[in-house]
């Protein structure tokens, strides 16, 4: 007589019982050389050489104490071009308190103007000491971080940290957010 399994439950036990990897337990991709350029919402690497890699618990502890500066660099929807009278309502961002917001950053290739945008937001942000704590994030399973860690280090900061399960994880754990607008341009 065959089983059947009937909840998601039952099946996890099965798996777990069998030894079979489940979601959880596959291997994260290998650290690529460069940037990734492309499906920046998939899995992530668990490691990002010259960095550290933050859990919640660990930015959390960062956090609380003021020790770093936290930046998100989940990109902005610009507001399109609309007929007269239609009325726009901008998607919220819910970030991690404190944060600084350098939208679009965290793509593998950048515009001039972005990766200057980029450069002189963290200046802003560290007051120009560039051995401040940077603490990147975004989203969970999102490259955006990811390459934007690695470029603040190609540009000089030696104390860059990335989390890597950015707002989900964050919010998953409890922990506060707030809405959140992006830094400004400035020219």
């Amino acid at each position: 007589m065959r089983a059947v399994l009937r909840s998601p439950i039952a099946a996890a036990v099965l798996v777990a019982s069998i030894g079979l990897p489940c979601a959880a337990e596959v291997a994260a991709p290998p650290e690529p050389e460069s940037y990734r350029t492309e499906n920046y919402r998939s899995s992530t690497p668990a490691t990002l050489r010259g960095a550290k890699v933050l859990a919640t618990a660990e930015a959390q502890e960062l956090w609380k104490s003021r020790a770093a500066i936290f930046i998100d660099v989940l990109p902005h929807a610009p507001r399109p071009k609309l007929p007269a009278g239609t009325y726009w309502h901008e998607k919220p961002r819910a970030d991690i308190p404190g944060s600084v917001w350098l939208p679009d950053t965290g793509y593998g290739e950048l515009a001039p103007a972005t990766a200057e945008y980029f450069a002189k937001g963290l200046e802003r942000a560290t007051g120009g000491d560039r051995t401040r704590m940077l603490v990147f994030y975004c989203l969970a399973d999102c490259w955006m971080s990811w390459n934007a860690a690695k470029r603040a280090m190609s540009i000089g900061h030696s104390n860059v940290a990335w989390y890597r399960e950015g707002t989900d994880g964050w919010a998953a754990a409890g922990l506060p957010l707030e809405n959140a607008q992006p830094e400004g341009r400035l020219e």
